[in-house]
């Protein structure tokens, strides 16, 4: 029997928890996740592909574990999760008091300010994760990102079928941006402060009037916008976000951003 049908009958049959050999198979998954060898959600092409065994295996792991005290330094913590560890053979820099949850990846190069990273996140080689930024279950962050102060980016843990959030190579998040529910931002998009974007907001195109929905495509600079709504007591605001430019691809990545923020007076 294969990890995902042990996965699969441990989900239907709580039960099967109890025995060992199901218990080793859950550790083992979350252990492959820890080092990126399984991830919740990988790239098929233009689309993503949710693996929702895995994270009923995350899901799974938590009864399993149990409360216990954790010091570090003058800090003390009360969990069932360990905090990931080894980060100088990662080739990670973690400034304190930054912390990952064991089953988060971070690959070469990640640098985590004072910042936070739970289990069944994948954030990948190069990637800026600044101070109080959040990544949450399950998020999936690619390579040379830069997830700006205070941005909070959702954990999708369940339902498992759900797609968790999909930040995409390149992309900047700028100041306290929230991305949640699902949503997806395409490679080497920029968010503006303040953005934020659920899997069911729309994203509008000024220029060609080309509407999203929970999905910023690549090189799209955004800023934060309202759309007027009617209700039974008057007529409202209702946030969504608008693309006001594109980021030239064709340039050096740092330069292209420069010159969107400053053409397009993006705040970040």
């Amino acid at each position: 029997m294969n990890q995902k049908e042990v996965i699969e009958q441990a989900w239907e049959n709580r039960e099967l928890l109890k025995e060992e050999s199901t218990q080793e198979t859950i550790r083992k998954i979350v252990e492959l996740v820890d080092k990126g060898e399984l991830r919740v959600a990988e790239p098929s092409g233009d689309t993503w592909i949710t693996n929702d065994w895995i994270k009923k295996a995350i899901i799974l792991y938590f009864p399993m574990q149990q409360m216990q005290i954790q010091e570090v330094g003058i800090f003390e913590y009360h969990d069932k999760m360990k905090l990931k560890s080894g980060y100088d053979k990662l080739g990670v820099r973690v400034v304190p008091p930054a912390v990952a949850r064991y089953g988060a990846f971070l690959a070469k190069g990640v640098i985590m300010m004072p910042s936070y990273v739970n289990i069944g996140a994948f954030v990948d080689s190069g990637t800026m994760i600044d101070t109080w930024a959040t990544v949450g279950s399950c998020a999936q962050i690619g390579k040379d990102v830069h997830l700006s102060g205070g941005v909070g980016i959702g954990g999708v843990l369940e339902p498992p079928q759900a797609s968790p959030v999909i930040i995409e190579d390149g992309a900047f998040i700028g100041s306290r941006c929230i991305v949640v529910e699902g949503a997806r931002v395409g490679k080497r998009a920029v968010l503006g402060a303040g953005v934020t974007i659920t899997g069911s907001s729309k994203i509008i195109d000024v220029t060609s009037g080309a509407e999203y929905i929970g999905f910023v495509p690549e090189n799209s600079v955004v800023i934060p916008g309202m759309l007027p709504k009617k209700y039974p007591a008057g007529e409202f605001g209702v946030p969504c976000a608008l693309i006001i430019g594109q980021r030239k691809a064709s340039t050096d990545l740092k330069t292209s951003l420069n010159e969107a923020l400053r053409e397009n007076n993006v705040s970040v």
